[in-house]
C-alpha cells in the first residue's frame, strides 16, 4: 500500500469532473481522502456513485464536506478537526467565455478561495500542494509543443487567475521553504470512467468541446458550434491536446507521492497531456465512430481568447514523475460515449 495508509488527503472540489476520477484513484492507493465543494458546478450524486465504485470498504475512507474554500470558518471546521498530509486543490470556475463576460466572478472563486485556502493550511502547517493549473498559461504560444519554462501569458481572466495562482504558489514558497508545491498543468481532459458510472456534467450550455458533443449525440443539443474553421491548421478547425481524465487522475496520484516522498520540491510545474494535437474537426470524427452518430456541426467565427494550436511537452512528467499518458482519442471517446449513452441528462433524472 505505500505512504497512503496514513496520509489523510484534502480534494478541493472533489465532486467535480476530475475531482472524482482522481479520488477515486487515490482510494484505489490506499489513501483516505475528505472532499469539500460547494456543488457550485457538481453534484452530491457523484460522490454516491464514487462510493459504489470503490465498494463498501473502500468507500469508508472517503468523507464529504458542503462548504466553499472562499469561507474561512468552512476550512477552520475541517483543518482542526484533521490533519492533513496534502491539499489537492481543483476548486474553482473553469469556463474562459463566461471568465470574459464576468471576470469579478473568477477572480472572487479562484483566487480569493485559493488564497484563502493557502492561510488556513499555513496555520495549519499544512504545506503540501498540488495544484490544478491549466495549459491557458501558456496563451497563444509562439512555438508548439509548450514545454514547462516557456514565458508564461494569459489571454482570458480564467487563464489569468490561473497564471496569478501559479506566481502566488512560487511566491509564497520562496518566502517558506517548508512549503512543498506541484502545479499541474491539464491540457484538455475528456473522457469518463470506463464504467460509465463517473463523467463530465456540466450545468448549463457545455464550454468544452467534449460534454457539447455528447449532448448533440444524445439528443439535447441540435448541432455542434465549431468555433473557427479558417485556422492555419490542416482542417482550418483549432488543435488541441487531449487528455483521458484517468490519466490524469493518475498524473495526480503520482505528484502526490513524489510531495510525500521527498522534501526538496520547491515549486515545480508539470505539464499533463498526451503531446499530440488533435483537432475539433478530427475529434468529431473520432467521436462519430466510437458512437455510431451523425453529430451535425455549425461553423461558427473564432471566439475571443482561442489559441490556434495549444499541445503539451510531456517530456518533465515522463522523467520526473514515471508518468504517461497511456490512452489515446479512440478510448477516449469510447469512454465518454459509454458514459453519455447510459447518463443522457448526467447526473439528474431527464426533466419532465
Amino acid at each position: 500500500m505505500g505512504i497512503g495508509m496514513e496520509e489523510k488527503i484534502l480534494v478541493t472540489g472533489g465532486a467535480g469532473f476530475i475531482g472524482t476520477h482522481t479520488v477515486l484513484q487515490l482510494l484505489k492507493q490506499g489513501f483516505k481522502v475528505s472532499i469539500i465543494d460547494n456543488l457550485d458546478n457538481s453534484v452530491e450524486e457523484a460522490i454516491h456513485r464514487l462510493r459504489k465504485l470503490v465498494g463498501p470498504q473502500l468507500s469508508q475512507n472517503v468523507e464529504f464536506h458542503l462548504g466553499d474554500i472562499r469561507n474561512e470558518k468552512d476550512l477552520e471546521k475541517l483543518f482542526s478537526q484533521t490533519k492533513f498530509g496534502a491539499v489537492i486543490h481543483f476548486a474553482g470556475l473553469k469556463a474562459v467565455g463566461e471568465s470574459v463576460a464576468h471576470p469579478m466572478r473568477y477572480f472572487d472563486n479562484n483566487l480569493v478561495g485559493s488564497i484563502t485556502l493557502y492561510k488556513v493550511m499555513a496555520k495549519y502547517n499544512c504545506k503540501k500542494l498540488v495544484f490544478s493549473s491549466s495549459a491557458t498559461v501558456y496563451g497563444q504560444p509562439d512555438k508548439v509543443p509548450c514545454v514547462e519554462n516557456f514565458e508564461l501569458t494569459a489571454m482570458n481572466p480564467y487563464g489569468r487567475t490561473k497564471l496569478f495562482l501559479e506566481e502566488i504558489a512560487r511566491d509564497l514558497q520562496k518566502a517558506d521553504s517548508e512549503w512543498r508545491i506541484i502545479l499541474l498543468r491539464y491540457f484538455n481532459p475528456v473522457g469518463a470512467h470506463e464504467s460509465g458510472m463517473l463523467g463530465e456534467d456540466p450545468k448549463g450550455i457545455p464550454n468544452n468541446l467534449m460534454p457539447y458533443i455528447t449532448q448533440v449525440a444524445v439528443g439535447r443539443l441540435p448541432e455542434l458550434n465549431v468555433y473557427g474553421h479558417d485556422y492555419p491548421t490542416h482542417d482550418g478547425s483549432a488543435i488541441r491536446d487531449y487528455i483521458h481524465v484517468m490519466d490524469l487522475a493518475d498524473g495526480h496520484v503520482v505528484a502526490l507521492e513524489k510531495l510525500l516522498e521527498h522534501k526538496d520540491i520547491g515549486c515545480v510545474a508539470y505539464n499533463l497531456g498526451t503531446g499530440h494535437g488533435t483537432s475539433v474537426l478530427e475529434m468529431v470524427a473520432a467521436f462519430e465512430k466510437a458512437s455510431g452518430k451523425k453529430i451535425p456541426i455549425k461553423l461558427c467565427p473564432r471566439r475571443p481568447g482561442d489559441a490556434t494550436a495549444v499541445y503539451a511537452s510531456t517530456e518533465k512528467a515522463g522523467k520526473e514523475l514515471g508518468w504517461k499518458a497511456k490512452y489515446g482519442v479512440d478510448e477516449m471517446c469510447r469512454d465518454q460515449w459509454k458514459w453519455a449513452s447510459q447518463n443522457p441528462w448526467g447526473y439528474q433524472p431527464k426533466p419532465k
